[in-house]
């Protein structure tokens, strides 16, 4: 399959109870490279709920997609992949919740976020020679959401407005919501998915992740973290 996009996702473990419900609940197994049936939830339209963040399926993103640079083939970048992993510790959590992020429902770590957030910038800055620069019509796009200062220099030199310091780890569970609907569907997810949420979370590896010509993403590759964490 050719893939038009590659990123560096934290994908949960498929064999979890969690991830398979949430999986479930979006409608798309990136892992299985196919559509998941979605439970039936009464008064919910999970087709609608879901539709935007589907596609890219159950994930929190730490390196976001990107178009490989001139020179580059996607086994280099698995290379480098492997190697980044190799010096990176697994990262304990103390666990997650249901919170809004605006109006879309996400999931979010409780805690503290520190190893989490170097964990996520190591991806950023060690992969990012892979990066093709972004086009015009993308910076202007990013920009018209309006940015800070911060968000910008991020744009302008990862690509991305939220990295680094302007990272905020989430699970996307919906798009973006009438305020009318945040109850029920948090009641939802209340009730199916929160007392499925591990405790702690540990992350033991990160997941390349590729966009096929429809707009899906697939998971290629998990890179279990063998580095060893400071003492």
């Amino acid at each position: 399959m050719t893939f038009t996009r590659y990123a560096i996702y934290y994908a949960p473990p498929a064999d979890a109870e969690w991830s398979q419900f949430a999986t479930q609940w979006l409608g798309w197994d990136m892992e299985a490279g196919h559509a998941a049936t979605q439970p039936e939830i009464a008064g919910l339209d999970l087709a609608e709920i879901t539709a935007v963040p589907r596609k890219y399926g159950l994930h929190a993103t730490l390196k976001p997609p990107m178009r490989l640079a001139a020179g580059c083939t996607l086994e280099d970048l698995q290379a480098a992949c492997a190697a980044l992993a190799s010096h990176l510790a697994p990262v304990t959590l103390e666990g997650l919740h249901l919170a809004r992020l605006g109006r879309f429902l996400v999931v979010q770590v409780s805690g503290a976020e520190t190893a989490l957030s170097q964990f996520a910038a190591a991806c950023v800055q060690g992969l990012d020679r892979f990066r093709a620069p972004a086009s015009e019509a993308e910076l202007a796009k990013r920009r018209a959401a309006g940015l800070t200062p911060a968000q910008e220099a991020n744009l302008t030199t990862w690509g991305y407005p939220y990295v680094l310091d302007q990272f905020r780890f989430h699970l996307t569970l919906t798009g973006k919501l009438p305020k009318a609907d945040l109850p029920a569907v948090e009641a939802a997810l209340n009730t199916h998915l929160i007392p499925l949420l591990p405790k702690p979370l540990v992350i033991r590896n990160f997941a390349l992740v590729g966009e096929d010509p429809e707009g899906r993403f697939h998971l290629l590759h998990r890179y279990a973290l063998t580095g060893v964490e400071a003492g």
